[in-house]
């Protein structure tokens, strides 16, 4: 059974930073961000393969997110610069046992908020 904890987030001015963490605990191939704002669907951001250190991210967030790991922590990290009003939205860190396809992620974290004002 997968289990993420995630923590960090908050609110923060448009271009500042934040870093959210997830720790997990169970079996991962790769490990994921995914994000909902309201009215939206929900969204893929960036995700690392635990195996390869191979990163994916959306074309929102190049260049501003870089997403890490850590195997001896089993925590994988989310460093958001240059955040925008836009990235406003619920964070989820997401497990795959699978792949780093978005539609292969089945666990989930409880979500954490990040805001950002103009």
């Amino acid at each position: 059974q997968v289990q993420l904890v995630e923590s960090g987030g908050g609110s923060v001015q448009a271009g500042g930073s934040l870093r959210l963490s997830c720790a997990r605990s169970g079996f991962t191939y790769c490990m994921g961000w995914f994000r909902q704002a309201p009215g939206k669907e929900r969204e893929g951001v960036a995700a690392i393969s635990i195996y390869t250190g191979d990163t994916y991210y959306a074309d929102s967030v190049k260049g501003r997110f870089t997403i890490s790991g850590d195997n001896a922590k089993n925590t994988v990290y989310l460093q958001m610069n240059s955040l925008k009003p836009e990235d406003t939205a619920m964070y989820y860190c997401a497990a795959s046992s699978v792949s780093c396809n978005w539609r292969h992620f089945g666990y989930w974290g409880q979500g954490t908020q990040v805001t950002v004002s103009s």
